[in-house]
């Protein structure tokens, strides 16, 4: 019994710093529903047999080249048109049904400028199956420092 009981307190505190920074105002404006945990996404690409989604970074290029998830793509800094021109660029010839997932992790989410107009014009170009990783501190804190795969260069 106090496995069990432990178990599913350890699922509603794994779940609650999300959903308080959705309803708090302070995180990007992304629907909770769209927020992939960086553990999630170790496990499907770490999978043999799950279909593995686009993964899209949408911060620095320095970060970029310095560090980033294993066979993600870098797609330019969201917060700049330009970016948001090389993202539009890269996806406009996909299926709206793609599995897309974004990352930035350049600082904690709350204060990230790059994510949340990345997911908007992903969004507003109708794909239906985007993600956001959600990445409370940055992208070394949140996914580096686990040990999951990470490359570096271009």
């Amino acid at each position: 019994m106090k496995l069990k009981f432990v178990t599913l307190a350890a699922a509603v505190l794994a779940s609650l710093p999300v959903a308080l920074i959705a309803q708090s105002g302070t995180a990007p404006t992304i629907p909770q529903a769209q927020l992939m945990q960086p553990e999630e996404l170790n496990q499907i690409l770490s999978s043999a047999s799950a279909e593995k989604p686009l993964i899209l970074q949408v911060g620095s290029h320095v970060m970029f080249t310095e560090s980033h998830i294993k066979g993600s793509e870098y797609a330019g800094p969201g917060s700049q048109d330009v970016g948001i021109t090389a993202l539009q660029n890269r996806v406009a010839k996909l299926p709206h049904s793609t599995s897309i997932v974004i990352y930035c992790g350049c600082c904690p989410w709350g204060r990230c400028p790059n994510i949340a107009p990345a997911f908007k014009a992903l969004t507003a170009m109708g794909f239906t199956h985007v993600k956001t990783l959600y990445m409370p501190n940055n992208f070394g804190a949140d996914w580096q420092s686990k040990g999951y795969a990470v490359a570096s260069g271009d």
